[in-house]
């Protein structure tokens, strides 16, 4: 059920620039309204209202509408014309194609005396005898009637033997009445008994398949998956089948032009929308790769529109000529420039080229041809390129390399930033190289000749093998 809200109000009040509440004028129609409300609240002012083609089945909430001139019903499920008491400025009505069966109702426009203009082609009323004769008799102020103008020569022979046409009127309404009182129960029976077969029904029965499984044996396992898929598919060629003869069989059933089939229609063809919409959402195409998931940028061309790509080497910059139609509206287009690529969307369909150098997408520029309605991209070229390099991290020097290493050495260690260790735990031992500094005074020589034999000791060699000469000239293997 759709109700009128504020915000469909205001979507229809673009002209007033969105304001409802000094607004003349409103369109509602074809928006399966099944009832009037707030109008008369929210838009005091309204002169002419449309509220045709829904599923309106009364008049009501219009009666401080004192402005109002015309208003239009076509084509709803009203049955009787009431509540128009206090439209004191209304001209003219229309009622297309309803259900009035009630003539006598419009004796209730009798205080509209601005009213000159009244349909009520295509209702039930419309096909009475004598139907035209009481409509102008009992409305004076009539001057069209389902667009035919009413004569003064037809104003009177209408006053001429009224009462008998009023005896003749009151007697269709009655037979009218009573047919209206059996259509509503048998609409009564039929939901219910919709709502029983809908609870009964078991969901993927067919007489064609339904016995054979029930009959089955056990199958061996490999042959199980088959059967699955042959029973998936027989039960989707089935349901399909059985639609299509629900289908054929809805329209093709006779029944009468009531307010409740024209419901039922209206809510057979909403359903047949939505399960429209559940089988395309569903059947969604993949999701289309614009950035591969390792940064890899794709060329892209979904509106398979023509293009040009050149580079302009005097003025340093890359041009794109993009082949958009001509007569396209430039709020459809979004562009978007990054380094190394550009990427262009035309309601929704992507256009995306790889530009074969960097370029800078703050000083680019976009322009649009009035004549061809072509899009011209001028991107100039970045000046350098900005290349990251990985960190390859350096080996750790063993303890033994520490220990045995010169001044040379430590010097140009010492060059080298190094990191500091947030945690001390990962040292095993604590280092005691490097506390006493390399640069020694020129008289102490006999530390520096000690120091040299020092990873010896360190290494954990506690002999020497036979024949080993120690030279002190000769510098300690690192």
């Amino acid at each position: 059920m759709v109700y009128i809200t504020e915000d469909i109000v205001r979507r229809r009040a673009e002209h007033n620039e969105c304001e409802i509440f000094s607004l003349e004028e409103v369109s509602l129609h074809q928006q399966d309204i099944e009832r009037i409300e707030h109008i008369d609240r929210w838009c005091r002012d309204l002169k002419i209202l449309y509220l045709q083609n829904n599923l309106i089945p009364r008049i009501e909430n219009v009666g401080r509408l004192k402005k109002l001139e015309y208003l239009n019903l076509a084509l709803n499920n009203i049955e009787v014309i009431e509540n128009l008491e206090g439209c004191e400025s209304l001209q003219k009505l229309d009622l297309t194609v309803n259900f009035v069966g009630r003539l006598s109702s419009v004796a209730s426009l009798k205080n509209n005396v601005h009213l000159t203009e009244l349909f009520l082609v295509g209702n039930p009323c419309s096909e009475f005898e004598g139907y035209r004769q009481y409509v102008v008799a009992s409305l004076p102020q009539l001057k069209w009637l389902d667009g035919a103008e009413i004569s003064r020569s037809e104003r009177i022979r209408a006053s001429q033997g009224l009462e008998e046409v009023k005896r003749r009127v009151w007697e269709q309404e009655q037979e009218y009445l009573k047919r209206r009182a059996r259509e509503k129960e048998e609409a009564q029976r039929k939901e219910a008994g919709e709502e029983i077969g809908n609870k009964e029904r078991k969901p993927g029965f067919n007489g064609r398949w339904y016995t054979d499984i029930n009959n089955t044996v056990p199958e061996l396992e490999e042959n199980k998956e088959n059967k699955e898929n042959q029973e998936a598919e027989e039960n989707t060629t089935s349901t399909d089948w059985d639609e299509a003869q629900r289908e054929k069989e809805f329209w093709h059933t006779p029944c009468s032009f009531t307010p409740e089939s024209r419901l039922e229609a209206h809510r057979h063809l909403e359903e047949k929308r939505k399960a429209k919409e559940k089988k395309e959402e569903k059947k969604q195409k993949a999701p289309r790769t614009l950035i591969t998931a390792h940064g890899r940028v794709m060329n892209v061309n979904e509106p398979k529109l023509d293009f040009n790509l050149t580079e302009d080497e005097e003025n340093n910059t890359i041009v794109l000529d993009l082949g958009v139609f001509r007569h396209m509206d430039s709020s459809v287009i979004d562009v978007d420039v990054q380094p190394t690529y550009a990427r262009v969307a035309i309601k929704g369909k992507i256009f995306q080229m790889v530009l074969p150098a960097e370029v800078k997408p703050d000083s680019s520029t976009a322009q649009r041809s009035q004549s061809t309605g072509h899009l011209l991209l001028t991107m100039p070229r970045a000046e350098g390129e900005i290349k990251v390099t990985k960190s390859v991290p350096r080996p750790p020097r063993s303890r033994q390399s520490r220990c045995s290493g010169s001044s040379e050495d430590n010097k140009s260690s010492s060059n080298v930033p190094e990191r500091l260790e947030v945690d001390p735990s990962s040292h095993a031992a604590i280092d005691l190289a490097n506390i006493v500094s390399s640069q020694r005074s020129s008289e102490s020589e006999g530390p520096l000749e000690t120091s040299r034999t020092a990873p010896a000791a360190h290494t954990g060699h506690t002999s020497f093998s036979q024949g080993f000469v120690d030279d002190p000239d000769v510098p300690p293997l690192i």
